[in-house]
């Protein structure tokens, strides 16, 4: 079934943001745009790779008043860890949360069961909580930021405008008012 339209539910988490542990919830979702990227596991290969990345257009997120978060089974104190040891992580500057029951990632309906492990999801949520925007990609298919930014600005266009925006469509490119006089002209 299609997550579209979903509301996200109640949670409470615990997260690793800029040097400290913080609590994240359901709440911290709405009224803003929100970004939520699961990972697989910390210490891995491709997860810091995508990661980096949306590190390197966070402030980009935030420029379109979107927040970013990062969740994977892993702990609070693993993030710290990982954070802490890594080059690439060290960059990030969003919450990284932890979800080691997988409350979060079944929520989403990206959890592994057989491995406790999250899917690679990107899901872009609304200011009123509802799931706009996602993609799910197996464990070995790095995603890239840029395309999830792009997605967010569309996302926020239709919702803003009432238009819909077509393929590759970027800000300022021309959007399309749909009537009944462009069915089959396009």
């Amino acid at each position: 079934m299609a997550l579209i339209g979903k509301k996200i539910g109640e949670f409470k988490a615990d997260a690793y943001k800029n040097g400290e542990f913080i609590q994240i919830t359901d709440k911290d979702l709405k009224g803003k745009w929100s970004a939520v990227v699961f990972y697989p596991a910390d210490f891995t290969f491709v997860c810091p790779t995508e990661l980096e990345d949306l590190a390197e257009h966070y402030e980009q997120f935030k420029a379109e008043g979107c927040e970013v978060y990062s969740v994977s089974t892993d702990t609070h104190f693993v993030h710290k860890a990982w954070h802490d040891t890594s080059d690439r992580i060290k960059k990030i500057k969003f919450a990284m949360i932890g979800d080691p029951t997988g409350k979060l990632s079944r929520e989403f309906e990206v959890m592994i069961e057989e491995e406790g492990l999250a899917l690679r999801g990107s899901f872009i949520i609304n200011p009123e909580g509802k799931i706009v925007a996602y993609e799910v990609h197996d464990l070995g298919i790095g995603r890239e930021a840029s395309e999830l930014l792009r997605k967010l600005q569309a996302a926020k266009f239709v919702e803003e405008h009432g238009e819909v925006c077509p393929a590759k469509w970027h800000p300022g490119d021309e959007a399309i008012k749909p009537t009944i006089d462009l069915v089959g002209k396009l």
